[in-house]
């Protein structure tokens, strides 16, 4: 399987979906070797969720908030801001109750573009270091020109990253995914280049917001 090389120093780095980084900083001070198939967990053993995590968006903390430990899709259509969506998120988010605007320090942010533009991908970068969230995020840029294999792995990559914050640096950890409408096509065409049945196409865009 393969492996991803992880050190503390992952936070604040920009990295591509296959976990080599583009920022054209040092390579990253591994501390650990860990497979992207990650680890099975047993779902009992699991804390039942009590709090959530601020976004910075009314509509999401008043209605639909983001629990811990749950996931939160979010649907957008063609055209619509969902980047911006994302952005906002990334952000402004915190643990509930903390003070300042990057939250606590045990607050760690893994972002995720797949199969995003050039134009995108410079937006996420750019708004996240305008805006101060970066030193706290590690983002991982797949672009549109990317092979579709390397679609698949920019996930499981970023939630590799997000198993290692969380369990080895005890850390709260929010994953921002964008958009996973790109990740199911690019299993299509991974499918159809095997032969397989391919999926039928739905014309809407999605992102993913998880902790």
């Amino acid at each position: 399987p393969l492996q991803f090389a992880l050190g503390p120093g992952i936070l604040g780095r920009v990295f591509n979906g296959v976990g080599e980084v583009i920022d054209g900083g040092p390579p990253i001070a591994a501390h650990r070797t860990v497979s992207i198939e990650g680890r099975p967990m047993n779902p009992v053993a699991r804390e039942v969720p009590r709090d959530f995590i601020e976004t910075g968006i009314t509509t999401l903390d008043l209605m639909n908030s983001l629990v811990r430990g749950q996931k939160l899709p979010i649907f957008s259509g063609g055209g619509l801001p969902h980047d911006r969506i994302a952005v906002e998120i990334a952000s402004h988010a915190r643990l509930r109750g903390s003070t300042g605007h990057a939250g606590s320090g045990d607050f760690a942010i893994v972002f995720a573009g797949i199969g995003v533009p050039w134009e995108s991908a410079e937006y996420f970068r750019r708004s996240l270091e305008q805006g101060g969230a970066l030193p706290r995020t590690a983002l991982f840029l797949n672009l549109a020109s990317d092979s579709s294999t390397q679609r698949l792995l920019t996930p499981r990559f970023a939630l590799t990253a997000a198993e290692y914050l969380a369990f080895e640096h005890d850390k709260h950890v929010l994953v921002i995914i964008t958009d996973l409408t790109n990740y199911c096509e690019a299993l299509r065409e991974v499918a159809g280049a095997k032969g397989e049945v391919p999926g039928r196409k739905e014309p809407v865009e999605l992102f993913e917001v998880a902790w």
